[in-house]
């Protein structure tokens, strides 16, 4: 018998072995085991999924936290979070409950049939709840930046009979032998909008360019260089040097864009320029760049070099103007048009009235009484026809009409700004209060800027929700429309003066504007008793006043000196109006001995006055102050009985530079002169070796700190935070015995540093905490003589990153955990190369520039690793750095400049072959 089954196992051996070799076996032992293993299977699903569910959990907790930082979800990831959900779809849960109806397992064959189906169903679905709590678990990146974008978005603006100028311009582009076009026509007729659109446009064509450049020129008498070249900066994320010459800057904007594929697109042209006098390199056939610019003028266009290509722009045909005058009224107001013929003849009176002219068109926001609205237009042209005034302006004059008297000084207030460039609303509101038009009122002050915005009588400033501008054609109007008030504007903004308006010419004007030119003295005595504004800033040669130059002023209440380079500032105790004085960035050495007497002022801004040695006490004296403004000054609080501000009960911002260390102390517990300081300067403050950022806890509202020539300060610590911190801005400057910046776990007094500067603090080797700083947007390093490295990392620091195979639940509990157990005190986490949390790996979450100056011995920057936000490099005369963090196999999607020599650059060393794209880099 033995010897039989012996045999008959020889016999079957090779049958096993052929089926053991093609997985039957195996298929078989699996369906058996699902058939018997139902209800152990299930449990196992169920315990399965709960893991799942906590992975799902982090997973999509990470995925926001990436969103909240305008990052799109990692496609892995996606994918993954989509499996889940189709895995959450399934309908097993109803047909295994269906099987438990049935106890017997021999029941009857169809059910034994059924069991081994749902057995193996249950099997298959606890292998892809494994598989994906597996991989879910091992993700490291949930979100990437997206692709920069090529255009920057312009608010929409709907159109109305462009189409044709679009399609012609759409044409031109596409010729190669078009690389200059101009656009020319009268002001009002839609230039802009059409410029605007075309922008929008070229969205569809991203992949044909690289960049896509929108600046307004607006040159009617000077040409704003700097403007331009901030705005070319600005679009390449270059970073900007006050101190480089406009022919330096221009040169380096012309090899930038040289290197890429552009689109420039020039608004209002009004005298010929030459392009790489600004930074922009002439477009020529080989370079497939465009150049596109607008002009009222046909020559203009023409001396630009758009010789081929020119399209004259039409006025709108009745039609055009009818839609475009109904999109502007409410839908109560259609339906008035088409049921009530008279209602629609005076609408029609109102449309053929604007002459086709958009920008006409746009001012009108559908009147409750169009009957009032047509004959005032037309009383408008009946009146101002044989006066040799602009047709336009009767049109416009009717949207200035509407507004109410505030609304209106403050409308003709803005005309007193350049006919270039962006006012700030800030000042605007100083300004307006300063003239007593806002009733002490900021609130009312940027609603009135909202008004006029609405009222299409300003605008806003491309992505700058800071500031307006205001179209040069409602600048005229406005101009115009002071001649018909009982007030007298000299307004010679912007105009390259280099003398000032004759002393007949100041007489009766109520405000005065020569801001934004060159002149040089003001040796007048100017007669002008009805004077209340006067603005002078931003003349940088100016540099002498005569000493009676206020003498006839007793109502002036505004006047702005910034950025001239005045010494000082003649006795003004005539001044007795004056409500904003502003003496900022100019040279004066002292004030005027008898400030004090100007018992009306509220506004004193005297920040960066860098020979200021003296304010004679002025400053305590002014009981009315509201801003006083002495951040970065020369001028500053030594001694503790010197801080003696208490009398200035009105006071609401305060910035500050102070000697000492006891000053400060004092003024940390001065209330409410503490809760009053926004910006703070501490400068010379000898023996003061430590600064606990904890330790200005009531000075709540501090916005920037900026820390300089403090010899023996060796320690800056921004503790753990137990108050809120509003600390956006940081600067450290010669500061030669700094060695220890220390910064705690989340949530820290530095959380919310946007931009870092650390310019001559030899002793410091590294800024490893920098990493700590997730809000940082701008790091500036210049000067460091004894920096090796940006950021220190060892094995430790490997350590603490995200390991590859986390234990089960490690990872689940990621979002829960928070590294933050040494808050109250000084601990081993808050040393200056130790991290604290998973950020070792990825880090600067938003992080848009690097700029390195001058640091001798820095041979690394940190380990490769990820620079979601990265777009600009830039390094200069550090000759040991043979390396930057970047290579093809991190993230680093928005880079667009890498900027230094050219030697520096052949001497960098890649980690990997790829290296980086030679395009990117931009010789200085």
């Amino acid at each position: 018998m033995a010897e039989a089954i012996s045999a008959a196992g020889s016999c079957l051996e090779p049958l096993y072995g052929c089926l053991e070799s093609t997985g039957m076996l195996d298929a078989a032992a699996r369906e058996v085991s699902a058939f018997l293993r139902v209800k152990a299977n299930w449990d196992d699903l169920e315990k399965g999924r709960d893991n799942l569910r906590a992975v799902e959990t982090t997973v999509r907790a990470r995925v926001a936290a990436e969103e909240d930082k305008l990052n799109v979800c990692h496609p892995q990831v996606q994918v993954w979070l989509r499996r889940v959900d189709e895995l959450r779809r399934d309908t097993i849960d109803e047909e295994y409950g269906s099987l438990l109806k049935f106890s017997c397992l021999c029941q009857c064959t169809v059910h034994a049939r059924r069991r081994a189906c749902i057995g193996k169903r249950v099997v298959e679905a606890l292998e892809e709840v494994r598989n994906l709590t597996e991989e879910g678990r091992r993700f490291k990146k949930f979100g990437f930046k997206p692709p920069p974008e090529i255009v920057n978005h312009l608010p929409q603006i709907e159109t109305f009979g462009l189409e044709s100028m679009l399609t012609l311009l759409h044409d031109f582009l596409e010729k190669g032998d078009s690389n200059i076009i101009g656009v020319w026509g009268q002001g009002g007729i839609g230039k802009t909008t059409l410029l605007h659109v075309f922008n929008s446009d070229l969205e569809k064509k991203a992949h044909d360019y690289q960049v896509v450049i929108f600046i307004e020129v607006s040159n009617s008498e000077t040409l704003n260089i700097v403007e331009i070249q901030q705005t070319i900066s600005d679009r390449l994320n270059l970073p900007w040097n006050e101190s480089e010459t406009v022919e330096k800057r221009a040169k380096f904007l012309v090899k930038a864009l040289s290197r890429k594929r552009f689109v420039v697109l020039l608004d209002d042209v009004r005298k010929k320029f030459r392009l790489e006098d600004v930074g922009i390199p002439t477009p020529d056939t080989n370079s497939q760049s465009k150049l596109i610019l607008t002009s009222r003028y046909k020559e203009v266009c023409f001396q630009m070099g758009a010789q081929k290509s020119r399209i004259e722009m039409q006025v709108l045909d009745n039609d055009a103007a009818r839609n475009l005058f109904l999109s502007k009224l409410s839908n109560e107001a259609v339906e008035s048009l088409s049921s009530n013929n008279i209602v629609l003849e005076r609408a029609m009176e109102i449309i053929l009235s604007c002459g086709g002219l958009p920008l006409a068109l746009n001012c009108l926001e559908g009147p409750k009484e169009w009957t009032l609205a047509a004959d005032a237009i037309n009383n408008n042209m009946y009146k101002y026809k044989n006066d040799g005034v602009d047709e336009m302006f009767y049109r416009l004059k009717y949207s200035y009409d509407r507004l109410t008297a505030t609304q209106q000084q403050c409308f003709l207030y803005c005309t007193l700004f350049p006919e270039y460039g962006s006012i700030s609303k800030e000042q605007l509101v100083d300004y307006w209060l300063a003239e007593g038009l806002l009733l002490d009122d900021c609130g009312k002050g940027y609603q009135i800027i909202h008004d006029l915005i609405s009222a299409c009588l300003l605008q806003t400033s491309g992505s700058m929700s800071s500031k307006v501008k205001m179209h040069h054609v409602i600048r005229h109007l406005g101009l115009w429309l002071v001649k018909e008030t009982d007030q007298k504007f000299l307004v010679q903004a912007g105009m390259a003066l280099d003398t000032a308006p004759s002393v007949e010419e100041w007489k009766e004007a109520t405000r005065i504007s020569i801001m934004s030119n060159d002149i040089k003295e003001l040796s007048l005595s100017p007669e002008c008793r009805s004077l209340t504004t006067l603005l002078i800033q931003n003349n940088p040669n100016l540099d002498n006043l005569g000493s009676e130059f206020f003498k006839f002023m007793r109502s002036l209440t505004v006047l702005d000196l910034s950025h001239t380079a005045i010494t000082s500032l003649p006795e003004c105790e005539t001044l007795v109006a004056l409500q904003h004085l502003n003496l900022s960035h100019t040279l004066i050495t002292r004030l005027p001995e008898r400030l004090w007497l100007l018992k009306e002022l509220r506004h004193l801004d005297l920040s960066v006055t860098v020979a200021l040695e003296d304010t004679l006490n002025n400053c305590s004296k002014l009981l009315k102050l509201r801003v006083l403004n002495l951040f970065r000054s020369h001028y500053g609080i030594h001694d503790v009985d010197d801080l003696n501000l208490d009398s200035l009960k009105a006071l609401m911002f305060l910035g500050i530079t102070i000697y000492a260390e006891d000053v400060l102390k004092k003024l940390n517990k001065t209330s409410p002169l503490a809760k009053s300081t926004y910006r703070l300067n501490l400068k010379y403050c000898g023996e003061m070796q430590s600064i606990k950022i904890s330790d200005l806890n009531h000075l709540v509202h501090l916005e920037e700190l900026y820390v300089e020539s403090c010899y023996d300060l060796n320690t800056l610590a921004a503790d753990a935070e137990l108050t809120t911190s509003g600390l956006e801005l940081l600067t450290l400057s010669v500061l030669p015995s700094l060695e220890n910046v220390i910064v705690a776990p989340m949530p820290h007094h530095f959380q919310h540093i946007r931009k870092l500067v650390i310019s001559k603090c030899p002793k410091l080797k590294d800024i490893t905490w920098v990493l700590k700083l997730e809000m940082l947007e701008r790091l500036v390093v210049t000067h460091c003589d004894g920096m090796l490295k940006i950021i220190e990392e060892d094995n430790s620091d490997e350590a603490e990153t995200m390991p590859d195979h986390p234990s089960e639940g490690q990872e689940d509990n990621a979002v829960a955990e928070h590294s933050g157990d040494e808050r109250n005190g000084y601990g081993k986490s808050y040393g200056k190369s130790e991290l604290s949390d998973d950020k070792t790996r990825t880090g600067f979450p938003k992080l848009r520039l690097i700029v390195l100056t001058d640091v001798k011995k820095l041979r690394i920057i940190c380990k490769p690793r990820d620079f979601p936000s990265l777009e600009t490099v830039r390094v200069e005369d550090c000759p040991n750095l043979r390396s930057i963090p970047l290579n093809s196999r991190y993230n680093c999607e928005k880079l667009k400049q890498v900027c230094g020599s050219v030697e520096w650059w052949d001497k960098l060393e890649w980690e990997d072959e790829e290296g980086m794209d030679s395009k990117l880099f931009i010789p200085i």
